[in-house]
């Protein structure tokens, strides 16, 4: 039985004791949103970029936080003390809450907060992913929603091409993996990464704001047919950090290795986050 702790609302639960009710509009609807984030050696890793996140899916999603973002920190601290984990992955969801016909908002929303063990691999990272492309666009692309439905679709799709996961388009435009984002590194050494129908990510945003004086990042429109041209691509994410691509619809990448520009990009990330 787990003695992981987690936080329901306004209270700690042993996570084996732990559940909301089925009349939940995330369980009735899948209607609500979520931010993770990592802690390494009990530190939170881009804390505040990810709070920032979460209270804005929130107020897009018309969900109301009932902590202030003072308040979120303090329970996060608290959950870390009891449960004593240095590296971990905390999640933060917040749901649609108990409707009262299962459609409709409730007046509350449920705050959830979990944290389970968790470390990442570098010769895992290195090693690279292999993607395969497919026309979607996500709904609500630029809020952290729980709709991951296309994605856990598609999987076996991924497995029959031989991949790892799947890269979105929108009719021949870029736009991102289900769980991270995607940049491409250009003959001539730019790195492009899509501005629109995307979300976000933490890692993306503090990529992006690394001295362009290092390597020039841009933010544009990047389409299917560049990828025959790209010298590299990468995708990021939390738990990935910045991941080589080495193969898309079964087509090398490059020379299908980690390239150079990845592994700078990955030491200049390093630094920022300690």
């Amino acid at each position: 039985m787990s003695s992981n702790f987690v936080f329901i609302n306004d209270a700690f639960f042993q996570a084996s004791q732990s559940a909301i009710l089925v009349k939940d509009l995330s369980v009735q609807r899948g209607y609500g949103i979520f931010d993770f984030f990592k802690t390494v050696n009990n530190r939170p890793i881009f804390l505040d970029d990810h709070l920032d996140r979460f209270y804005y899916s929130a107020a897009q999603m018309h969900l109301q936080v009932s902590q202030s973002r003072a308040q979120l920190k303090e329970i996060l601290k608290e959950l870390m003390k009891l449960n004593n984990m240095p590296d971990s992955g905390i999640r933060i969801t917040l749901t649609g809450g108990y409707s009262a016909d299962g459609y409709n908002l409730a007046e509350q929303p449920n705050l959830i907060i979990t944290q389970n063990s968790f470390s990442i691999h570098q010769h895992a990272i290195d090693k690279g992913i292999k993607l395969v492309t497919y026309n979607y666009q996500r709904q609500l692309s630029h809020i952290k929603t729980l709709d991951y439905l296309t994605a856990i679709w598609l999987q076996p799709l991924i497995k029959e091409n031989a991949a790892e996961d799947v890269l979105y388009h929108n009719n021949g435009a870029l736009r991102e993996c289900p769980r991270a984002n995607f940049f491409l590194v250009t003959a001539n050494n730019e790195v492009l990464t899509a501005g629109d129908g995307i979300l976000k990510g933490i890692t993306r945003k503090n990529i992006l704001s690394l001295p362009q004086t290092e390597i020039p990042i841009i933010e544009k429109e990047i389409t299917l047919d560049e990828l025959a041209g790209a010298k590299e691509a990468f995708i990021t994410s939390t738990t990935k950090n910045i991941m080589p691509v080495t193969t898309i619809d079964g087509k090398s990448i490059g020379n299908g290795k980690l390239g150079p520009l990845t592994s700078k990009l990955q030491e200049l990330l390093k630094i920022k986050a300690s």
